[in-house]
């Protein structure tokens, strides 16, 4: 197998990358998710008063994790985008436009 066939996809700079952050962000969502309503309905389910306040303190614990998914959708995009930078640069650099006379 050669290098060009290895490295043949153009265009895309790091589009993989960013998307499975995107599909990681969501399945954790999801997981988060499920877990909140359990916490939720086994908080109703109990009588005791210091296990309702466990149970609250675990599943809103959990429940803040998803306010750091703006983050790293930011931060994906950002190595996104100096990935493109590079490769542009790059392609700049070897087509010999930059080349003096």
């Amino acid at each position: 197998m050669e290098y060009k066939e290895l490295n043949s996809k153009k265009g895309v700079a790091g589009l993989n990358i960013l998307l499975s952050l995107i599909a990681m962000l969501f399945m954790i969502g999801i997981i988060v998710m499920v877990f909140v309503i359990a916490g939720a309905k086994l908080k109703a389910s109990v009588t005791d008063t210091e296990a309702q306040n466990v149970i609250n303190d675990t599943y809103q614990s959990i429940d803040d994790v998803t306010d750091w998914f703006p983050t790293f959708i930011v931060l994906g995009a950002m190595v996104v985008l100096i990935l493109l930078v590079v490769i542009i640069i790059n392609s700049i650099r070897s087509s010999g436009i930059t080349q003096g006379a």
